[in-house]
C-alpha cells in the first residue's frame, strides 16, 4: 500500500512540509481552501527542485520522481481513507484548527498532527474522537533547511502515537525533540520572548534593528537576529503566538504596541516586502536601521 502524507494548508509551512515529505518518499496530497494556493505551492516546490538540481543536491531524475509524488486535492471530502500521516498547517487560530482537525480525523489517518507553534495540543484535541492518535509536529521555516521538529505530546497522546511520530520525523531526515504539552512548547516560548524584547528595544530607541540583530549574531552566535527572524516568520504570526502566550503566562508575553501597529499597517516582514527590514524577491536588500519602523 502506498504511504500517503496529507498536508492541509498550502502556505509557507505547508509547502515546505509537502516538499520534504515528497523527498522522503511519501506520496503527498496537498489541500487548501483556495485552489490557486495549491497551484502556487506546487510551482514553488518545482522551483526548489530546479535549484536542488543546479546545486548538485539531486539528479534530474530524482527531482522528477519527487515532483510526481505531489498532487493537489480539492478538499478533505475527496481524500481516500487511512493516509499514513495528516499534518494540519493552517493559520494559528484555535477555531480554524479545531474544525480542520475534526474533519481530517474522519479519514482515519494513522497519525494526525498539528504544526501549531504555540496552541496547546490538549486544546486542539478537544473535538477529536481519538485524541490518542494526535500529537504536535512543529516544523521550522524553511522546512527544507531546518533540522529540528518538535514532537509535542498531549495528555491523551498514546505511546504508540509518540513512536510513530518519531519514526516520521526521522524518515523526513529531521532531528526530534520531545516536549510536554504547554503553550508555546519549548522553542516558541523561548524564541518569542527574545523577539518581543527586541521589538520593545526598538520602540524604546535602545538600538537600531540591525544593531540589535548584530549583537545577537556576533555576541551570542545566533545564526540570525531576533528581528530579522521575526521578518522571516511573519510579524502577524509572531503577534498571534504572542497573544496565545500572553493568555497563558501573563503580561511578560503581551505584544508590544509597535508589533501591533506594524501588523495593522500590513508590514508583515519578508512576505509583504517590509517589516523591520525591506525585502525584494525574498531577499533582504536594504538596511532600515537608521530609524525605528513606524
Amino acid at each position: 500500500m502506498t504511504e500517503r502524507f496529507v498536508v492541509i494548508g498550502a502556505g509557507t509551512m505547508g509547502t515546505g512540509i509537502a516538499y520534504v515529505a515528497a523527498g522522503a518518499g511519501y506520496h503527498v496530497e496537498l489541500i487548501d481552501v483556495a485552489p490557486t494556493r495549491t497551484a502556487e505551492s506546487i510551482a514553488v516546490m518545482a522551483g526548489w527542485w530546479e535549484k536542488a538540481i543546479t546545486r548538485g543536491k539531486l539528479t534530474p531524475q530524482q527531482a522528477a520522481v519527487a515532483r510526481e509524488r505531489v498532487r493537489a486535492v480539492p478538499s478533505l471530502a475527496e481524500l481516500t481513507r487511512e493516509p499514513a500521516v495528516v499534518v494540519e498547517a493552517v493559520p494559528e487560530r484555535v477555531d480554524l484548527k479545531v474544525d480542520v482537525l475534526a474533519s481530517a480525523e474522519a479519514v482515519e489517518p494513522v497519525l494526525l498532527a498539528s504544526n501549531t507553534s504555540s496552541i496547546p495540543i490538549g486544546t486542539l484535541a478537544a473535538g477529536l474522537k481519538r485524541p490518542d492518535r494526535f500529537c504536535g509536529l512543529h516544523f521550522f521555516n524553511p522546512v527544507w533547511a531546518m533540522a529540528l521538529i518538535e514532537v509535542v505530546i498531549g495528555s491523551a497522546t498514546s505511546d504508540v502515537t509518540r513512536e510513530r511520530a518519531l519514526e516520521v520525523v526521522r524518515r523526513l531526515g529531521k532531528e526530534p525533540v520531545v516536549v510536554a504539552d504547554a503553550p508555546g512548547f519549548a522553542t516558541s516560548r523561548l524564541g518569542v520572548a527574545l523577539g518581543l524584547e527586541a521589538i520593545r528595544m526598538v520602540a524604546d530607541g535602545v538600538a537600531s534593528p540591525a544593531d540589535i540583530d548584530k549583537a545577537m549574531t556576533l555576541g551570542y552566535r545566533h545564526p540570525v537576529g531576533p528581528l530579522e527572524l521575526t521578518d522571516l516568520v511573519g510579524l502577524d504570526v509572531r503577534l498571534d503566538i504572542a497573544r496565545t502566550l500572553a493568555a497563558a503566562y501573563g503580561d511578560r508575553f503581551a505584544p508590544p504596541p509597535l508589533l501591533e501597529h506594524m501588523v495593522a499597517e500590513g508590514k508583515l516582514g519578508r512576505k509583504t516586502g517590509e517589516g523591520f527590514y525591506r525585502w525584494v524577491d525574498g531577499k533582504r536588500v536594504e538596511d532600515t536601521s537608521s530609524s525605528s519602523p513606524s
